[in-house]
């Protein structure tokens, strides 16, 4: 009975061992962040000082923002050409009041030509990644993907092409307040999952600053992008939508939040 109970307890500490080695034979590390995790009360004071700061000063230079993209926003309509009218949205929540500059496009169906090269374009890229190398399987699956995406638009437009529901102007106008309300809640993502481990105060909010200032210069380009693909035809808006749209705004913060979180802990250089 002593030896089945000796033999139990040595298996049981021999798997909980292999809980933590890796398929190579080494020792799984517990993640950095995890290890240097100490939710004190200064830190949950930085993230409300930081996150009422950050929040307020965006909402206090909204309307010059959105200046700003307005400008931008008819410079590029310039520079390529576009058969758009640059418009102003007023749009208001609580007491807070701005015009949102939107772009506004004639939808145009796809012509058979348009449709049966994009068609054929997407089939022989989906064929195509057949042929990459097999170390390629993230962006071999992530392409696949993509592909599958504008596919079942090109099925939808041969059916039901009269019956697609939306127009150039609601798209992009969603898409800029959207946006909006992506950079908003950017001091309260990082309150709750980055000022709470201890990088110091200018650390915490350098990157807040950077990723909410990346996000305001990206939104002009990102939208413009996107017109210039729509005036062709609304034949690539689910595609842009699901892939181009605030997907793209939430890889940056990630991106951005990744790369924060490898900087070292203010306790680690002591």
């Amino acid at each position: 009975m002593k030896n089945s109970t000796h033999e139990l307890t040595t298996e049981l500490k021999r798997l909980d061992q292999d809980r933590l080695r890796g398929h190579r034979g080494g020792s799984i590390a517990m993640h950095r962040a995890l290890v240097h995790f100490r939710l004190g009360r200064m830190n949950l004071v930085v993230a409300g000082v930081l996150f009422v700061f950050f929040s307020a000063l965006w909402l206090m230079i909204l309307p010059y923002v959105c200046a700003v993209w307005q400008l931008l926003l008819a410079r590029g309509l310039q520079a390529l050409h576009l058969d758009a009218r640059l418009d102003l949205v007023v749009w208001q929540s609580g007491f807070v009041k701005i015009a949102v500059p939107c772009l506004r496009m004639t939808p145009l169906l796809p012509e058979f030509r348009t449709w049966f090269w994009n068609c054929l374009i997407t089939v022989g890229a989906f064929a195509s990644t057949y042929f990459l190398p097999k170390h390629l399987v993230p962006i071999i699956y992530l392409s696949r993907g993509i592909l599958l995406i504008h596919a079942t638009a090109c099925v939808y437009f041969a059916i039901w092409p009269a019956q697609f529901p939306h127009t150039p102007d609601s798209y992009l106008q969603g898409l800029m307040l959207s946006s909006i309300a992506i950079i908003t809640i950017v001091p309260l993502v990082f309150a709750l999952t980055y000022y709470i481990f201890d990088f110091g105060l200018w650390r915490k909010a350098f990157l807040t600053a950077l990723t909410m200032a990346y996000l305001t210069l990206f939104i002009p380009i990102q939208v413009l992008f996107q017109a210039v693909f729509l005036r062709k035809t609304v034949l690539y808006m689910p595609l842009l939508y699901i892939v181009f749209a605030m997907p793209a705004d939430v890889l940056i913060i990630v991106a951005l939040y990744a790369w924060g979180m490898t900087w070292r802990f203010r306790e680690s250089q002591h």
